[in-house]
């Protein structure tokens, strides 16, 4: 069965996009098809797996607000293959707002290419608005990067609740794949709030160990490369291998 895990947090700047993009590369290096989906009108992720949103005459969007056009997938980019989006996709979330059963639009136009994946990545905007609900909706997991700052978890709260929601109104058979600390330094916060973290939502789901923060992420995206190609011998590596293997387990 096809794993479809929503990459999700409401707040922005918490490594969703860069967490996407090298979970997807380590399960493609386990000989796993994997697909990544684009929802954030930024299209950050598209711009790191090489593309210009600028220049797409499709996106994911397209598939979404009609049911007769095909996905615009882009195929064997780092070995995954890609759904994009470009600024674009904010029109048709305002486009969304009269369409019948909207919530389960990705969901539909999916089905049917959903059997030729392992996994499909779906890369949520930094929002509580349709398009992450589309992305919670589609989802049969959802993992949630959690910055080790105070602020970001202090928002986990209604983070939760908004996943509590989507499954009481729409999809109750979504489940929690895990909580990724991000960013995390040695300073003393952050250290508090790691371990907050582990104590609160263990009882939920997994807390992985926690992704340093480190300028090679950026660097590596700068580069349209997953952090494995750009730096093979980065600490984090071992800690997207270690997702990656619990993405598996599920």
């Amino acid at each position: 069965m096809t794993k479809v895990i929503t990459v999700f947090n409401q707040a922005g700047g918490v490594m969703k996009t860069s967490l996407t993009m090298n979970l997807g590369y380590h399960l493609h290096l386990k000989k796993h098809k994997t697909l990544l989906i684009d929802l954030d009108p930024q299209g950050s992720l598209t711009t790191f797996m090489g593309l210009e949103p600028h220049e797409l005459e499709q996106i994911v969007g397209d598939a979404i607000l009609n049911e007769e056009t095909p996905l615009p997938i882009h195929r064997d980019l780092h070995g995954m293959d890609l759904l994009p989006a470009n600024i674009s996709l904010s029109a048709v979330e305002l486009q969304l707002a009269s369409v019948m059963a909207r919530e389960i639009r990705l969901k539909q136009a999916l089905e049917p290419i959903c059997n030729q994946y392992d996994f499909i990545l779906i890369d949520c905007p930094p929002s509580l608005g349709v398009l992450s609900i589309l992305g919670l909706t589609a989802g049969t997991h959802v993992l949630i990067p959690i910055q080790t700052h105070f602020k970001a978890f202090k928002g986990t709260e209604l983070l939760l609740d908004t996943i509590k929601q989507v499954r009481k109104h729409v999809n109750p058979r979504l489940a929690i794949a895990g909580i990724v600390p991000t960013l995390y330094s040695n300073a003393n916060q952050d250290k508090v709030i790691l371990e907050a973290l582990e104590q609160q939502l263990s009882p939920l789901a997994k807390v992985y160990p926690a992704i340093p923060r480190a300028t090679a992420f950026a660097d590596a995206a700068m580069s349209r490369q997953p952090l494995a190609v750009y730096a093979p011998k980065h600490p984090a590596i071992t800690v997207l291998k270690k997702i990656a293997q619990g993405m598996e387990k599920l």
